[in-house]
């Protein structure tokens, strides 16, 4: 459990310099560059998450499990509703459109479904500190974009098409992960 708390502190930590100092990546670019930044923190990033996968595996793997809730059926079958615009709003977020412009941030929403829906069906100690972690994270940088300048996100250009796109190829990722993905990746399937 360790590790994954490591990987968390790591990681989520990294994501919340900006809320934390908002001219932080502004002055550590002006000291060593950007390709150097960006590699430094592509780097320490890519560790965190590493160590949140490796950690939260062990965690589930461990003798000694601690349940603190045991949701009810109705609840794993909410989960996957509210994990239904996840994916295309992880892709309208690199795709300007009206989901953009209407979510504002459709990542962070994202981020925020996904842990809510992964918390409703999961009760391990485990779940809460890796999916209640993103969601106070989440939480906390939408809270500080209403006091800061967010940083541009590069993606594709402004299109006509880019909502129906991010919708058509977000449902086809919520449906592969619902039938193979989720078990290959995670070594639990959600439905079946």
């Amino acid at each position: 459990m360790l590790l994954l708390l490591a990987g968390l502190l790591l990681f989520l930590g990294l994501h919340s310099l900006s809320i934390i100092n908002s001219r932080w990546r502004e002055v550590a670019i002006a000291r060593v560059g950007e390709t150097p930044y960006q590699a430094g923190f592509g780097l320490l990033a890519l560790a965190g998450l590493v160590m949140i996968i490796y950690g939260y595996g062990a965690a589930r793997g461990s003798a000694t499990p601690l349940m603190l809730y045991d949701p009810p059926t109705w609840l794993r079958h909410l989960s996957l509703l509210l994990m239904l615009p996840v994916f295309p709003l992880l892709f309208a977020a690199y795709m300007p459109g009206r989901i953009q412009a209407v979510t504002r941030h459709p990542m962070l929403l994202a981020v925020k479904l996904w842990a809510v829906a992964h918390l409703l069906a999961n009760g391990m100690l485990w779940d809460l500190l890796l999916f209640g972690g993103f969601l106070a994270w989440a939480v906390a940088d939408r809270i500080s974009l209403k006091y800061r300048t967010p940083l541009p996100v590069s993606g594709a250009p402004p299109g006509r098409y880019n909502d129906l796109i991010a919708v058509a190829l977000g449902l086809g990722l919520y449906v592969a992960f619902l039938l193979v993905l989720h078990r290959w990746l995670m070594g639990v399937a959600p439905i079946g």
